[in-house]
């Protein structure tokens, strides 16, 4: 492999897949720094880009370097940034904004509507090199290896909707024992809260999030909420639902279980519409978020700060590979069985 090509995992083809091949490294402009790639985190987004399903051939051009979880070192800096070194470890934020529309221009960049991501609508971080502009750079501590640092991304959509509500001393209900559930788990007990519910159909994932934090399982296909409430002492329901999972009946399960003026987090996607009885959302008072990504940056300060004082979510991790085996991770996740997948460039 000559110096100007790297290997690059790549949708070269629009059906279900992925293949490894050559590419330029990337040209960087004047914003921008030459991150080489040190590991990378397999998302539920790069599974729909390999599965090339609906969503995926409506929204990514082919051909695309995909993925956007990813810890680095940066080789190369445009020749307007000042504010990092050559050799400097770093992940980034993949939401690419604009600068025009009144979000963004109101500093509320994770709301901005011209936003593009990283290996969705731009070339991504599946490779030996990625090109980012400097204003996405986030540095790592020391404290913060490249392991847990390809992972921050998905940390961030736990903490940035595990963080939405106060939760001191609350009862926390979440539903969906995915590997983002499962860290939303641990930031809510590392934040402070009483009891923390994690409710899922699938008993690995469910045993996945016992061992990652000091929470409370339910398998909701055996046994019932309103028995857990009651061997937890609660009297009246829980005070926050976080919504993981998607599923229509998770998130009727939380309404029915949520106190008079309970609060959901919403950051689950059910497929396609989904019958709501609002009325039972009116008559409770409940207040619903619809949460997305990260808070930029605010998110990214708030977990590193986490990390640093004590959160761990290392056990969420359950596979390593070598890029060259990333078929074999792929297929972990696709079997429903994994936390999350890395993989090592290095």
């Amino acid at each position: 492999m000559t110096s100007n090509q790297m290997k690059a995992l790549c949708k070269s083809e629009p059906k279900e897949g992925l293949w490894m091949m050559r590419a330029p490294v990337p040209d960087i402009g004047p914003d921008d720094v030459l991150i080489r790639i040190n590991k990378t985190g397999i998302c539920g987004t790069d599974i729909h880009i390999w599965n090339w399903d609906e969503w995926a051939a409506r929204t990514v051009p082919v051909p695309m370097i995909t993925g956007h979880e990813f810890a680095g070192e940066i080789v190369e800096l445009g020749r307007n940034v000042t504010d990092f070194q050559i050799g400097q470890r770093c992940s980034g934020e993949g939401h690419l904004i604009g600068k025009n529309s009144r979000q963004s221009r109101a500093g509320k960049f994770h709301l901005d509507p011209e936003t593009r991501g990283i290996g969705v609508n731009e070339q991504g971080a599946f490779a030996e090199y990625l090109r980012l502009p400097a204003f996405n750079v986030v540095p790592l501590p020391d404290e913060i290896d490249d392991e847990i640092g390809a992972i921050l991304d998905p940390l961030g959509n736990a903490v940035h909707t595990a963080l939405s509500f106060d939760l001191i001393g609350e009862d926390v209900l979440i539903t969906g024992a995915g590997p983002i559930g499962i860290m939303a788990a641990a930031v809510a007990r590392h934040a402070g809260a009483r009891n923390v519910v994690i409710t899922d159909i699938n008993q690995a994932r469910l045993d996945l999030a016992a061992r990652v934090a000091d929470v409370f399982p339910v398998n909701v296909a055996e046994e019932d909420l309103k028995g857990v409430e009651k061997k937890l002492g609660m009297r009246e329901g829980f005070d926050v639902g976080l919504e993981m999972s998607g599923s229509q009946v998770a998130l009727d399960q939380m309404v029915e279980n949520l106190v008079m003026g309970g609060r959901i987090a919403l950051l689950g996607i059910p497929p396609g519409k989904s019958p709501v009885d609002w009325s039972k959302i009116v008559f409770k008072a409940i207040t619903i978020k619809g949460v997305y990504g990260r808070e930029i940056f605010e998110t990214w300060y708030k977990m590193i700060a986490m990390l640093q004082n004590g959160l761990d979510v290392r056990k969420v991790i359950t596979h390593r590979f070598a890029v060259d085996q990333f078929d074999e991770g792929f297929a972990a996740m696709k079997s429903g069985e994994a936390g999350k997948v890395v993989l090592n460039w290095r």
